[in-house]
């Protein structure tokens, strides 16, 4: 007999509904079940004091490395000054927030119910999985993730203070802060939620038709306008000779429609989160023709942010979900905890996704839609690091393709919108060498990116918005 519904069966109810009486179909159960069990295994590791003593290192290095993202001068200045002058010496100049979350003693909650949105895709990883892992409550915070239809929504809820944190497109917090798209509201980039993680994803039909070049009148969706896909697709278009303005379409989508759009044929393809590149590999209607890693190795993605004003009216609530969300990053690093994350961030309250599909992303294994079997770990990654020179080259982008009008003080704003330590009063009272600490060089499509050459870089490009 089916282990759907027994008709036949005198000894079994015949419930239109699973048998544990719960309104919801056979498969979400079993995802449920996994995912109770894998997050049951997680949270005892995380309550190991090896994991403990990993993750408080892992903060603590996060927040240096903010201040010497250059090895040789971090070593440099520890060897000049000692161990201990030198944790003086940062603990009295990190800002509020990361303070907080290296102290031993944690300040009062000015607030500990919290609402937090998320758009289900992979990038949100490390601020989901800190719900059913017991993380946020760790913290003394209840915190409700709530799942949003789109980028539009988690923008206005933030405005409207409906939710008190979120998951970001990273450049969003830069876009609403300076008033792009939105009356002008500050926000700030805490944590980077996910390096990597994208892809462009094509049609089938376009298997023979891998050069861009050939590209012209497709048609692509991208989840936001002031978001990495955008950015990306119009700098890789642009680099095979496309202009994305006239050349090709561009239509934002929601993340969870594309798959549909591709199979429709509404689109020849997208550059959009996981796990929809991989969905429609498994869908069998599309397949990967690049990962954005391969375009910009490290690139930041989604971003853990919240208003400026919510960050100094609760430093210390914020503080409780700083080190909330970077204990789950901490924990998403560790490939070995990968298979078990798919698990727990599958079920519908989540990501609603096949867990086949969230383990192929999770662990960069995965079938590319070509008939390969690809091994790419770093194909999503977790580190947290919201460095300056990631936003400034977001703005050279919004600049180039004309989403920004006029002068643009690029690093000002990117001091504003992502919050990095500013060590540099300190170090010069110490007769240190300051460093340029926050923004370091990228390189993109084999191009060096300096962000204190920003104004010149964004002037440099041949196929840029006109005017």
């Amino acid at each position: 007999m089916s282990e759907f519904f027994s008709p036949y069966d005198a000894d079994r109810p015949l419930m239109l509904k699973c048998s544990c009486g719960r309104d919801h179909t056979l498969a979400d159960h079993h995802a449920e079940v996994a995912a109770d069990a894998a997050a049951v295994e997680l949270r005892r590791r995380s309550l190991t004091s090896e994991f403990e003593v990993y993750s408080n290192e892992f903060i603590e290095a996060t927040l240096v490395k903010a201040i010497f993202p250059h090895d040789d001068v971090r070593r440099n200045f520890l060897r000049a000054v000692g161990k201990g002058t030198a944790m003086a010496a940062i603990a009295s100049v990190l800002p509020v927030a990361s303070l907080q979350a290296m102290a031993q003693e944690k300040g009062a909650l000015e607030k500990t119910n919290l609402k937090i949105g998320f758009i289900p895709i992979t990038c949100a990883t490390p601020l989901i999985m800190a719900h059913p892992l017991g993380f946020y409550k760790k913290q003394g915070l209840n915190v409700e993730v709530t799942k949003t239809a789109g980028w539009a929504l988690i923008r206005d809820k933030m405005m409207n203070k409906e939710y008190d944190a979120t998951h970001f497109l990273s450049p969003m917090p830069l876009a609403i802060s300076m008033g792009l798209g939105s009356n002008a509201t500050p926000m700030n980039v805490a944590t980077i939620q996910n390096i990597n993680g994208q892809a462009i994803t094509l049609a089938l039909k376009h298997k023979d038709n891998r050069d861009p070049k050939n590209w012209k009148g497709f048609k692509f969706a991208i989840p936001f306008e002031y978001s990495m896909h955008n950015f990306l697709l119009r700098y890789y278009l642009a680099e095979a000779g496309l202009n994305p303005d006239t050349d090709v379409q561009l239509r934002v989508v929601p993340p969870a429609e594309m798959v549909a759009n591709l199979r429709a044929g509404n689109i020849d393809g997208f550059l959009g989160p996981d796990p929809f590149n991989q969905r429609a590999v498994y869908e069998e209607v599309g397949f990967i023709h690049v990962l954005t890693k391969d375009l910009w190795n490290g690139h930041p993605c989604c971003a853990f942010g919240t208003s400026t004003e919510f960050i100094q009216k609760n430093p210390n609530t914020f503080a409780a979900l700083y080190r909330a969300v970077l204990t789950a990053a901490a924990m998403a690093r560790d490939p070995k905890n990968r298979e078990l994350i798919a698990k727990v961030i599958a079920p519908q309250a989540y990501l609603n996704q096949p867990e086949a599909v969230l383990t192929q992303v999770l662990t960069g294994r995965f079938p590319d839609g070509l008939g390969n079997i690809r091994n790419v770990p770093d194909r999503v990654d977790f580190d947290p690091m919201p460095w300056q020179s990631m936003a400034v080259w977001m703005l050279t982008q919004m600049k180039r393709w004309g989403y920004v009008k006029g002068d643009i003080n690029y690093k000002q704003i990117a001091e504003k919108v992502f919050l990095i330590t500013d060590a540099k009063k300190q170090m010069k009272a110490l007769d240190q060498k300051v460093p340029d600490g926050a923004f370091p060089k990228f390189t993109i499509m084999g191009k060096e990116f300096d962000a204190a050459k920003a104004d010149a870089y964004a002037k440099s490009f041949a196929i840029a918005k006109a005017g």
